[in-house]
């Protein structure tokens, strides 16, 4: 697993990347605040529900959450199931929206 930073994952939002990016947060924290990615809850991830996942396997998926730890817990699991990789975004969306503030 790597760590990739609030101002790198901007960056490369902001020089027009596609990235593929992985919200683990519950559905009400996704509503309340976003920056447009993919929601699977990390329930869905420990259960090994990932079948929404499955052609990303050996793509770069960049994991967050709302501090870091949730991520972290989900990378983990998704290099166990074979995702080869994985990114954890250090800080979350507290770390974003401090940052940009938003």
């Amino acid at each position: 697993m790597k760590n990739i930073t609030v101002e790198e994952l901007k960056s490369r939002l902001d020089n027009g990347e596609a990235l593929h990016i992985i919200d683990v947060r519950e559905p009400s924290e996704y509503a309340e605040f976003n920056i447009n990615g993919k929601l699977v809850p990390l329930g869905k991830i420990m259960s090994m529900q990932l079948e929404e996942l499955d052609d990303l396997k050996d793509e770069e998926l960049i994991v967050h959450c709302k501090a870091g730890m949730r991520s972290m817990q989900a990378c983990l699991f998704l290099e166990q199931a074979g995702f080869t990789n994985v990114a954890n975004v250090t800080g979350g969306m507290n770390a974003w929206r401090q940052m940009t503030g938003q």
